[in-house]
């Protein structure tokens, strides 16, 4: 997909309640997208606007691709939906599919569950999104070591 709805909220709010934490998790977060018809775009404006109303300034954000890199630079790599996972373990091959995992799922918001896309969606798509987005950052701050 192509990193202008979830992904940014899922970084924006994971770097909010990490940083409120002071992890030093919250350092080596980033989010990219599995399409590249986005790359260089600011995340959508709806995007923008839900997560401003909750405090959250993802405004900065640039979409990006998935490159053969990150999954040497990333220890752990959460996807939004089953449609991304299975791209991203095509992508990263066997010796990067255990450190790839479905956001919600691994967080403990909800087993094997998508976060749904909202982008033909309504303002209450994407708030919906938005607390999805909060639930992983919390459950990321629960379950990542301190000293990660």
């Amino acid at each position: 997909m192509g990193n202008i709805c979830r992904s940014p909220l899922l970084e924006g709010w994971a770097r909010q309640v990490l940083a409120q934490a002071r992890h030093p998790a919250v350092a080596g977060l980033d989010s990219a997208g599995t399409g590249d018809w986005h790359v260089g775009d600011a995340p959508d404006p709806r995007a923008i606007a839900v997560a401003a109303r909750h405090g959250v300034d993802i405004s900065a954000q640039r979409a990006r691709v998935v490159v053969p890199e990150d999954f040497q630079r990333f220890d752990l790599i959460l996807c939004a939906d089953r449609r991304n996972l299975t791209a991203l373990r095509t992508l990263g091959g066997q010796a990067a599919s255990g450190r790839i995992a479905l956001a919600l799922d691994w967080s403990g918001v909800a087993g094997g569950g998508d976060v749904p896309d909202p982008y033909t969606g309504t303002a209450a798509d994407f708030e919906h999104v938005n607390m999805l987005a909060r639930e992983v950052a919390h459950g990321l701050l629960r379950r990542l070591p301190p000293q990660a």
